[in-house]
């Protein structure tokens, strides 16, 4: 199996543009603790879409989960994806509230893998090179064989109290500072993200598909077994 992985900066995400501006792992790990959107954009992210129960989104402006009631939406709730970014009036007369109306701003999907196997080797040497100094979290970006840029690459250490993986998919943990950070730099635009725990728990990576649809998202789908949902709203 090719190593989809493939890069050559193991402390930074770099400006892919090639201007040799580098963001820290740092930076980007304190946002992600909590910090605001970096382009402050309104709307709604979707963060679950379950056969039964309310649908969980991410309110952008406050960074607080909401979770909708169960029936009741004038609106096709079900049509929804993980990860897509879409306007929403809510109706809140109600304790859970209801989708009056919506529309898909941008239709990013998100994918959650658990209990990876295998972990390509350009992720565990970069949480290698986190732990050898002394850091949670570290980041990268991937490469295709061509050494074209086509992804951002992170690592985080698994909190075994609270679950750095379960954080990151109920939105407590919000994955927008990631997202933010590489639109502000290749321009918005549909992406794919790939929240990983590999078996042995010890870390969570965070993998952002610069092109959605791409071959490197695919083959990250067909690695993981994700296949790519329907999309009736796109």
């Amino acid at each position: 199996m090719n190593d989809i992985w493939d890069s050559d900066d193991d402390r930074a995400a770099e400006d892919s543009t090639g201007d040799g501006d580098e963001r820290s792992a740092e930076d980007a790990a304190a946002t992600s603790e909590g910090g605001r959107a970096t382009d402050d954009e309104r709307g709604y992210r979707v963060l679950a879409v379950p056969e039964d129960g309310g649908v969980r989104l991410l309110d952008r402006q406050t960074f607080e989960p909401v979770v909708t009631a169960e029936t009741g939406h004038d609106a096709p709730v079900e049509d929804l994806r993980p990860g897509y970014l879409v306007d929403a009036d809510l109706d809140w007369t109600t304790p859970e509230p209801t989708v009056r109306s919506l529309s898909v701003r941008r239709p990013t999907l998100y994918v959650f893998a658990d209990d990876i196997d295998p972990v390509f080797d350009v992720a565990q040497e970069t949480w290698a090179s986190a732990r050898a100094a002394g850091d949670s979290m570290n980041s990268r970006v991937t490469r295709n064989t061509d050494n074209e840029v086509n992804g951002v690459l992170y690592v985080f250490a698994e909190d075994p109290t609270n679950g750095t993986f379960e954080a990151f998919r109920d939105g407590t943990r919000p994955l927008e500072p990631l997202v933010d950070r590489v639109n502000e730099q290749e321009g918005s635009a549909a992406r794919e993200v790939f929240v990983l725990r590999p078996e042995g728990r010890e870390f969570v990576v965070v993998t952002i598909a610069l092109r959605k649809g791409g071959q490197f998202a695919d083959t990250l789908r067909e690695t993981y077994d994700a296949a790519r949902p329907s999309e009736p709203l796109e």
